[in-house]
């Protein structure tokens, strides 16, 4: 019965919240429009992506300039870096293919190089990889001058705040953080909204000659490209949108989605362990008696205890959870993580002399390392060697409460339902709170989603995706207006390149125009612990 009432106050707590969110972060949705008018063509140069490699003559870049506040269409503008891999048979070119990463905050530049696609894909089209407006090489969106500077605030802030002087510095470190971002961030901080980059996309289309746009989103690129389809649904041809966020409700209520993004990270740990143990031993290395009630008692150890291992360094819950959660974003990690958990395990419980616990393996060090939660990709030979585009997206389309008192209070909300990632997620959105300019007074496109495209959108949703959920890929086609979903029984972050009968259905659809039946369950290729020779 306690379990019971505990799941019920956090349900109860959480729509409290969202409520409030709701009241203090409205905002109108903005008009679906007609491309802008004729624009330049890109100038296109040579260039080499990898130069210990000799040039292959296949890869061209450009800086193309889009307007810096589309109400203001002839005044200042962004750079946004492209990248071109020519099509490999000009005779089949069907056009441009533009590929977009996720983050918010990915380097998309260099996936113009990228392998994910079959031949027949690469032959048909250029591959256009770009920085979208404030990342990287695309005049990045910069809160600090310096590594210094930027280190002397994020080193105060802990990623999985639980003591009550964690919880305060983190807050305190997080508001001067946004401060920062006020003072040097400059003009382009209010332009960041996915809307923006959705008019930058339909000019590059344009400007590459392309009548309609062929587009490839991974993760947030999800939702640039359901966007795309709301704002120019005459101007597509055909629109892949892999590992997939529920537009509705990223964009009306930041606090819920982020809730269950937090819940999705829970359920793809849960197959994470219960694959694990299908696979026993030696395959998967954690797979001795009870893997869930094993990661449990780490994980709670953690809360209270950081754990020095013999090589000096500290496992915290925050470098833990950072660790498992980056984990679960690739099968080809959780070979590797389920080591690291048994090396951890037997750390925690050897005997308390020195012997016992230097004879622990070495593989328990790889979770003393903390990953970042926010993509920062900025070029290294800058003086800040990264980019707040993450927030700067993020803060802009999705709407939080503005007091960010309230996220200790959340945060012990949700950890009830979801007990390694709720807090972890929690803690995401402060700086939301207080950022300069917030979703609530930015122009940001909030719908609708049910605009009629030519072809369907082809939607991909793994069952145990753990940033993005699989409800969010049956959401998203539900929202759009002509989409359907193909279904890949994965723990992973994204499909294509994983599964050989996805790829060639992406191929059928991109070069041929062919759609996916509806209704199919995929397998990958590789299994995550594979039979041992």
């Amino acid at each position: 019965m306690q379990r019971v009432r505990i799941s019920t106050l956090a349900v109860a707590l959480t729509s409290a919240f969202v409520l409030l969110a709701g009241t203090v972060a409205t905002a109108t949705a903005a008009p679906a429009e007609s491309s802008a008018a004729k624009v330049a063509p890109v100038t296109w140069t040579p260039c080499n992506p990898d130069p210990s490699k000799p040039d292959p003559l296949i890869y061209d870049c450009a800086v193309y300039p889009v307007p810096l506040d589309y109400a203001k269409p002839n005044g200042e503008t962004v750079g946004i870096a492209m990248m071109r891999r020519r099509a490999g048979d000009p005779a089949k070119r069907i056009g441009s293919l533009f590929i977009n990463p996720g983050g918010p905050g990915g380097s998309g530049y260099l996936w113009a190089t990228t392998t994910r696609f079959e031949p027949r894909v690469m032959d048909s089209f250029d591959l256009v990889g770009f920085d979208p407006r404030g990342v990287a090489r695309s005049n990045p969106l910069r809160c600090f001058g310096t590594d210094e500077e930027a280190n002397g605030v994020f080193d105060r802030m802990t990623g999985v705040p639980v003591t009550q002087a964690e919880i305060t510095g983190t807050l305190a470190a997080t508001k001067d953080y946004t401060d920062a971002c006020g003072r040097n961030a400059g003009a382009l901080l209010k332009h960041m909204s996915t809307q923006n980059v959705v008019r930058d996309l339909d000019r590059m289309r344009q400007a590459v000659g392309d009548a309609k746009l062929n587009f490839v989103g991974f993760s947030y690129g999800t939702l640039i490209g359901a966007t795309y389809a709301n704002m120019y649904p005459t101007k597509t041809r055909a629109l892949i949108v892999d590992g997939n966020v529920d537009p509705q409700l990223r964009l009306a209520d930041g606090l819920e989605y982020d809730r269950h993004r937090a819940n999705g990270f829970e359920i793809s740990l849960d197959a994470f362990l219960s694959h694990c143990k299908a696979a026993g031993t030696p395959r998967c290395a954690f797979a001795d008696g009870d893997p869930r009630a094993r990661f449990d008692a780490i994980r709670d150890h953690l809360r209270t205890d950081p754990v020095t291992l013999p090589d000096g360094s500290t496992v915290t819950l925050s470098t833990f959870t950072s660790q498992v959660a980056n984990a679960l974003y690739s099968q080809s990690r959780q070979a590797p993580l389920a080591k690291s958990l048994q090396a951890l395990d037997q750390a925690i419980n050897a005997q308390p002399s020195v012997a016992a616990r230097s004879a622990a393996p070495n593989e328990a060090s790889a979770l003393a390392v903390l990953v970042p939660t926010a993509l920062r990709e900025a070029l290294p030979e800058t003086p800040y060697s990264s980019d707040d585009s993450y927030y700067g997206v993020n803060c802009q389309d999705k709407p939080y409460p503005s007091n960010p008192k309230l996220f200790p209070l959340i945060a012990r909300a949700w950890e009830l339902g979801a007990p390694t990632f709720g807090r972890y997620q929690a803690f995401d959105g402060p700086a939301c709170s207080t950022w300069p300019a917030p979703a609530r007074q930015v122009e940001r496109y909030t719908g609708p989603w049910n605009k009629r495209t030519a072809n369907p959108v082809m939607v991909i949703g793994n069952l145990y995706d753990p940033a993005t959920q699989y409800k969010f890929a049956q959401s998203m086609q539900r929202e759009l207006g002509n989409a359907v979903l193909v279904s890949v029984d994965l723990v992973e972050h994204c499909a294509i390149g994983k599964s050989k009968a996805l790829n060639a259905q992406v191929t059928s659809y991109l070069v041929d125009l062919v759609a996916p039946k509806p209704g199919q369950l995929l397998k990958p290729d590789v299994d995550a612990f594979p039979v041992v020779a």
